[in-house]
Parts: C-alpha cells; sequence; structure tokens
C-alpha cells in the first residue's frame, strides 16, 4: 500500500495561500493536483500511540478521507486518515522530515462506502472539538481528483489517495487524545506520547 496527500484541495487553503502562490518560485497557482507520499514508516493504527519527538511542541492534525483504490482502478471505499505534521512554513513542496516521521499517519480500521461529498469530519482533542471538516469544499471533489491524478501516474490496488486537509488544523501536543469522528465510520483515535529525548 503506498499512501499519496494532496495539498491544496480545499477552498479555504486555496485562498489562504493565494498571495504565496504568486511569488517566486512559482508564479500561479498549481494547474494539476499537487501530491506527496506518505512512507511506510509513517503508518498507525487505531488506538496506537503516536511517539512526538521531543524537539517537537505541537503537530498539526490533518484529518481527511482517504480513497482506497480497488482491483478495477475505481474508488473500493474510503478510510478516515490523520495527516501529522510539524508545523512548517513550505506548503508546496513539504520536506519529508515534517511530514514523514515514524507514526505520522492515523490509519481507520475499516473502509466504508460512502458519498465524500457529504461526508463532515469532526476533530476532537480531549474531548473538545476543535474542528469540522466539510469535503462540499473540496477543489477538486474525489471523483475528479481521482480522474486528474489517475491522467498522469497509475494507482495500485490497495493504494490510498487522501483528499486533503483544510485550513485551519487544530494543533495538539504530547499527552493529547485525539478522536476523527463522521458518520459511516467508526471513529480513528490515537494517543500522543512524548518520545524520551
Amino acid at each position: 500500500m503506498t499512501v499519496y496527500g494532496t495539498l491544496m484541495n480545499f477552498k479555504g487553503e486555496l485562498e489562504a495561500l493565494a498571495s504565496q502562490m504568486n511569488e517566486a518560485p512559482y508564479k500561479a497557482p498549481p494547474k494539476a493536483p499537487v501530491l506527496y507520499v506518505k512512507t511506510g514508516n509513517t503508518f498507525s493504527s487505531h488506538g496506537a500511540e503516536i511517539r512526538v519527538p521531543a524537539r517537537v511542541a505541537e503537530v498539526e492534525i490533518g484529518a481527511t478521507l482517504g480513497a482506497v483504490i480497488g482491483a478495477n482502478g475505481k474508488v473500493a471505499g474510503y478510510r478516515l486518515m490523520n495527516d501529522l505534521s510539524i508545523p512548517h512554513a513550505s506548503f508546496f513542496r513539504p520536506p519529508v522530515k515534517f511530514k514523514c516521521l515514524d507514526g505520522f499517519l492515523g490509519i481507520g480500521a475499516e473502509v466504508a462506502e460512502v458519498d465524500p461529498a457529504q461526508a463532515v469530519l469532526e476533530v476532537r482533542i480531549n474531548g473538545e472539538l476543535k474542528q469540522s471538516v466539510r469535503f462540499a469544499d473540496l477543489v477538486r471533489p474525489a471523483p475528479q481528483l481521482l480522474a486528474d491524478v489517475t491522467g498522469f501516474m497509475t494507482l495500485a490496488e490497495g493504494d490510498v489517495l487522501m483528499l486533503g486537509c483544510d485550513w485551519g488544523r487544530p494543533r495538539a501536543r504530547a499527552g493529547d487524545r485525539i478522536e476523527i469522528s463522521a458518520a459511516g465510520f467508526a471513529t480513528l483515535a490515537n494517543t500522543l506520547v512524548a518520545e524520551a529525548a
């Protein structure tokens, strides 16, 4: 399984970054989806503790849906995912050192058949609602994103294409319990723990 993340696929994120996109070196908004890979070392199952490096005060929570690719190249269903990252300024090409730390991708236990356009994810930290993510606000809805991505690369059976993370991602720190929930899914929960110094 290879997991691909998608940048700038929420309207709010695109609007917030609009001025930066016209600066060097890009000088224009992207015309195709901007992807990155979450490497295998980042995968954490539901209920797992996720270690936060001692040098890191907070991590960003990236609540999203991942489209699971089926045998025919079509979407077999969706998983809840938590694309954690160390806060950073490079939104166009996030360095591996910020996105691909051990355990930094919470992956929901089940694949559900839902309409992503109707999905609303709720992010809670220690039981308190911190963010609601509405997938009706995507720049490229799931079918269009899949079509645009497969126009320039092949997705294999079992691969996962994350639909993107909304602007205003909440932050958490060691000791916090993160819960991501949505209708049709079992809650994805992980606890952040401090890595030994």
